[in-house]
């Protein structure tokens, strides 16, 4: 099939990742970056704030225009969120039997995921794909469609064993490790590890007041991302999963890339996170603080158990297909299902 693509293509962005799979699957994809590379002006921000985001990249306009060059199958929106319904509209009166998806790795009721003209757009996607199970029935009662659930994936690419060289693990090592964003009780929870004399590395944005916290507590802000991203998970014992609270998170995306990195997670348990992996088999979770300091002393001194569930995790990720190329395709295969009769 014919795809138009349309996401922030930048260098390690899950939009990019995703776009790579459909190529890989075989479908024909026509590209369009909606990434600016620009700071938001002070306009921009303030209607940002009201619910408005400028297209200041032109994209609905390159959209209309690479349509009128060549027709497409489908239309997959990355969470780019100034498409106008106008677009859309005139998408689905000049390409009738083209299929629009809207596709978001995150929580879209959090009014900061949500423009104006994203829910304006909702009625007019033919399918709505989340992987926050939670969703499901709230984007419905926003006038979604028809919406799809799935589990969060990683790219083969990026997300797998790598071998460290002894600069690579002396610069990326670690006992306990977190990747992510800041959130206050990700770092009360990892100053507590450090006051009881662990010793824990975070890395992510949003870090940087917090450099010197603590001996134990060392802190590099600035994104991780690509081999670098997967150099760190390989390089640390125990790699934490935090959840993210203001998302109502139950699965993330390093829920699947630090297993599939054949990295040892430990992380919050939640039924979605028991549903992926065996609990001490394929990863480990904790409920509670003292749990998690329990785990976290047990597995940093006990290599080989460590190392078979890292391994374990890896392979469930891998026979059960949690790939980006394994959720797209049931993604595909859901939409021809709302269309038995084929694209046209």
């Amino acid at each position: 099939m014919r795809i138009l693509f349309v996401g922030a293509l930048w260098e390690g962005s899950t939009g990019l990742q995703r776009m790579v799979a459909l190529r890989d699957l075989g479908h024909n994809i026509v590209e369009q970056n909606a990434m600016s590379r620009r700071k938001p002006s002070v306009v921009e921000r303030i209607l940002s704030g009201l619910g408005y985001q400028l297209d200041t990249v032109g994209i609905n306009n390159r959209i209309l225009i690479s349509l009128q060059q060549s027709p497409v199958d489908i239309i997959w929106v990355d969470k780019t969120l100034s498409i106008s319904r106008s677009t859309l509209l005139s998408i689905k009166r000049t390409l009738p039997c083209c299929k629009l998806v809207f596709y978001s790795p995150d929580d879209m009721m959090i009014p900061s995921n949500q423009t104006r003209q994203y829910r304006a757009c909702l009625p007019i996607y033919d399918l709505h794909v989340t992987t926050k199970s939670y969703n499901e029935v709230e984007l419905k009662a926003l006038g979604a469609k028809e919406v799809l659930v799935i589990d969060n994936a990683y790219d083969p690419y990026t997300h797998h064993p790598v071998p460290l060289t002894a600069e690579e693990r002396i610069r990326w090592q670690a006992e306990v490790g977190f990747i992510g964003a800041f959130e206050q009780d990700r770092y009360e929870m990892m100053l507590h590890l450090a006051q009881v004399g662990m010793r824990v590395t975070v890395r992510g944005p949003g870090w940087e007041p917090y450099v010197g916290q603590h001996t134990s507590l060392a802190v590099q802000p600035g994104w991780v991302y690509g081999d670098d991203y997967a150099r760190a998970i390989c390089a640390t014992k125990v790699n934490l999963g935090f959840l993210r609270k203001v998302a109502r998170d139950i699965q993330t995306t390093r829920s699947i890339e630090i297993p599939a990195c054949g990295g040892f997670m430990l992380a919050e348990r939640t039924g979605e996170h028991l549903r992926l992996f065996v609990e001490g088999q394929e990863a480990e979770f904790f409920s509670d603080f003292d749990e998690l300091l329990q785990k976290v002393r047990y597995y940093s001194t006990h290599d080989a158990e460590r190392e078979r569930i890292a391994h374990a995790g890896r392979e469930r990720c891998v026979q059960s297909g949690y790939s980006n190329h394994d959720r797209l395709t049931t993604v595909l295969k859901h939409l021809e299902s709302l269309h038995p009769g084929g694209w046209s």
